[in-house]
């Protein structure tokens, strides 16, 4: 692997007001506002996998896959994002799309799926590609190749309706 996927660092989960503002969409959908976000972000209510409780986190989805009845969704914290460690506990969970919930389970992908993914969504969504990928502390020039390395180190999950 060469050393420009590798990353620097993780971002730091927010703190103090940047977590009230990361928290904004989870009471936008509470408001009944989730359509809004159109299909680019769910809802995803998982189980704690400490306390036991209902937990929400709201998530860009990277690919939805209507056939199938499936969104593909990444974590921008990599693999110690609460939400991700959860969903490992406990792979069954709730997605609300808009208005419309849907009980799914979560599946995670490989390195290679991940790779795949990530190249086959910076050309469709250069600049939030960029921005992820940045986020994340993984430098990419810009081609597939780059966007490709960089998927393989993002934890993907795929949420499939049950």
């Amino acid at each position: 692997m060469s050393s420009h996927t590798t990353p620097q660092r993780r971002p730091k989960l927010p703190t103090g007001w940047r977590r009230t503002v990361a928290r904004l969409p989870v009471h936008l959908y509470r408001l009944g506002l989730g359509p809004l976000f159109g299909r680019r972000m769910l809802l995803l209510v998982h189980t704690g996998r400490v306390s036991g409780q209902a937990r929400k986190v709201v998530i860009e989805v990277v690919v939805y896959d209507a056939e199938q009845r499936a969104w593909t969704v990444a974590s921008g914290f990599g693999p110690n994002a609460q939400w991700y460690r959860n969903l490992h506990r406990t792979p069954q969970a709730t997605v609300q799309v808009g208005r419309r919930q849907h009980a799914v389970t979560a599946r995670f992908l490989s390195e290679e799926e991940g790779g795949r993914i990530m190249a086959a969504y910076a050309p469709r969504h250069p600049r939030a590609a960029r921005v992820l990928c940045s986020y994340m502390g993984f430098e990419t020039d810009g081609s597939a190749e780059s966007f490709r390395l960089a998927g393989e180190q993002i934890p993907f999950v795929r949420l499939e309706a049950s």
